[in-house]
This record gives structure tokens, C-alpha cells and sequence, in this order.
């Protein structure tokens, strides 16, 4: 091999450690401005056992949207109600975000909702969108609107179109 071959091939290699040292550092940055504080934090307590931790997250008069069950809670005591409820009818509730875009006082998070409900044979991983309205100081959620296919839930639990949660 010549000399200047081998500076060459030096360089080459050089470049590509670097780019790749660059590419990690850059992704390193957007995961950190794509999952804003108040999001993460709303993914943790659907993904936790406190019901009262994601009423926590709302205004004192903040709502929650389930679109795919067509039903709006109001205020932190039932927003915690609705988690306390999936709780008892999904084992294993758990978010996981994708990606989040922030716009002005709205965000935009791209999810996994997944669980098993209780009884179904099989359990559910769908894709969800949910757009969170943040308070003029983005510290507390104002509004919640959750979107998924409550269909491809009861398709891939194994359940019927038809089928409703027991009463409790």
C-alpha cells in the first residue's frame, strides 16, 4: 500500500467516525427536544400504577378526550377516575411515544397504546395520536384528545366489535 493511499484510506476512516460522532450527537439533541418535560411525564403516569399522577398533570379544569369511546372527563379527580378505570379493564397499559411535535401551546404526540384487556385472549398494541393543549406557561396540560381505532383494539384482543367493558 502507498503512502498516499494509506492517507487516504486514514482520512476516509476519519470522516466516518466523525460523521457518525456527529449523526449520534444530533440525534442525541432531537430526542431531547422531541419528548417536551410535560409529555414524558404524561406518558410515565399512563405507563404507572398512580391514577392521581395524571390527574396531576391537568389544569384544576383541564379535560380528557377519549375519542375512540367517544367520552370527555373534567377536572384532575376525574381524569385520575379514567385512569384508575383503564386500569381495571387493561392489564399492562402502556404508552410509548414515538415522536412529539410542539406548535405554539400544542402538542402532538405519535404513540403505542398497548395492554390486555382483561379476558381477551390476546393482547393489544395500536398506533395513537394524542394532542395535548399545554397552559399558557406549557406546565400543565389543559387538553387531552386521545385518537385510536377502539376496532383494531377489539380486533387484535380477539374480542368482537360489539363488546363493551363490563360495568363496574
Amino acid at each position: 500500500m502507498t503512502s498516499r493511499t494509506l492517507r487516504t484510506l486514514t482520512v476516509l476512516t476519519a470522516t466516518a467516525a466523525l460523521c457518525t460522532t456527529a449523526q449520534a450527537a444530533h440525534a442525541a439533541q432531537d430526542t431531547g427536544r422531541r419528548t417536551p418535560g410535560i409529555a414524558a411525564a404524561w406518558a410515565r403516569a399512563w405507563n404507572g400504577t398512580d391514577p392521581q399522577a395524571l390527574g396531576a398533570l391537568f389544569t384544576a379544569d383541564g379535560t380528557y378526550t377519549d375519542e375512540a369511546v367517544g367520552i370527555t372527563f373534567r377536572g384532575r379527580t376525574e381524569i385520575a377516575g379514567w385512569k384508575a378505570r383503564a386500569d381495571t379493564l387493561i392489564d399492562d397499559v402502556h404508552v410509548t411515544i414515538r415522536s412529539t411535535r410542539l406548535d405554539g401551546d400544542r402538542i402532538t404526540v405519535r404513540a403505542v397504546y398497548s395492554g390486555h384487556l382483561k379476558g381477551a385472549p390476546e393482547p393489544f398494541a395500536v398506533p395513537m395520536t394524542t394532542e395535548l393543549d399545554l397552559d399558557r406557561n406549557h406546565c400543565r396540560i389543559a387538553a387531552d384528545q386521545d385518537h385510536y381505532s377502539l376496532a383494531t383494539v377489539l380486533a387484535q384482543s380477539g374480542l368482537p366489535a360489539d363488546w363493551t367493558p363490563p360495568t363496574p
